[in-house]
């Protein structure tokens, strides 16, 4: 996560960072997804961004050290859930698009072909409530299975 926030931070795109750094797009989707780094890769993107080499290695440590805090380059969890939170409205408006585009175009082939039949409702109504579903889940209006409630529950499943 690391090299998404970096990245981000410098306002480029994945493409962007592959040319800066000489790596592959591929590669940069890898380390975003926090696979660890070839030491190559490693120094490429701790010159792209100015860091420490030791800091940016030290970030994909899977059993970081008490002292992995002091590193600068530390993701914090609020930082992570909000990361997944944008990218979870950004897949939401991607859906949301499709639905936009799609929809009205059955409805216009429905409506030259077979007036007669409106079968397009069916996709539309489909659609719109999966489409409903994403928004519920993205946005989530109505929290009542929060982390409130999944602390009320382990707290009773312990007995505590």
């Amino acid at each position: 996560m690391i090299i998404r926030k970096l990245r981000l931070e410098q306002g480029w795109s994945q493409q962007q960072l592959a040319q800066h750094s000489g790596l592959s797009v591929r590669t940069i989707q890898r380390l975003e997804k926090n696979q660890l780094p070839s030491e190559e890769s490693a120094k490429c993107l701790a010159a792209v961004f100015e860091v420490n080499f030791n800091d940016l290695l030290g970030c994909f440590d899977p059993k970081p050290k008490k002292e992995a805090g002091m590193n600068p380059l530390h993701v914090s969890s609020e930082e992570l859930r909000v990361m997944r939170q944008v990218r979870d409205i950004k897949d939401f408006y991607g859906h949301l698009m499709s639905f936009c585009i799609v929809i009205p175009g059955l409805w216009v082939i429905n409506l030259l072909t077979s007036p007669q039949y409106l079968w397009a409702v069916w996709p539309s109504l489909g659609w719109g409530l999966g489409l409903a579903t994403h928004a519920v889940g993205t946005y989530q209006p109505f929290n009542w299975l929060g982390p409130e409630w999944e602390k009320r529950e382990i707290k009773k499943r312990l007995k505590r």
